[in-house]
């Protein structure tokens, strides 16, 4: 069974990702359940669902590495990536595809979530 989580995204990182110089979203753990979709929401101050993508592929290794395969299309330079790794020996990259952007931006309740996860959350 394919599950769809919501991504909070800082605002800059979710303009990066519509205007496709950002293709891979980071995280330090891999979901349990096998995804295939995520809902993009963008964090404070806009606080909304601004659109979706498909994952292409979950890339798994170490932040070296990762930074090596995904560094043309991270939409982020070295000195984040490293920042946001430090002391970890493990990085998650999803890389995105088939990327809409919602004319009308969704409200969380509106996929039955009362308040925005820390770092993602399963949808139904």
């Amino acid at each position: 069974m394919m599950y769809t989580i919501l991504l909070p995204i800082h605002p800059d990182h979710v303009k990066n990702i519509f205007n496709g110089t950002k293709r891979y979203e980071f995280r330090k753990r891999i979901c349990k359940k096998t995804v295939d979709r995520i809902l993009i929401y963008s964090t404070s101050p806009v606080m909304k669902v601004m659109g979706e993508a498909e994952i292409e592929d979950i890339l798994v290794d170490t932040p070296e590495i990762i930074w090596e395969r995904t560094k043309e299309k991270a939409g982020i330079d070295k000195r984040f990536f490293d920042r946001y790794y430090a002391g970890r020996n493990q990085a998650v990259a999803y890389k995105l595809k088939n990327i809409t952007e919602y004319e009308m931006p969704k409200e969380l309740k509106d996929y039955g979530i009362s308040r925005a996860p820390q770092s993602f959350q399963y949808v139904k």
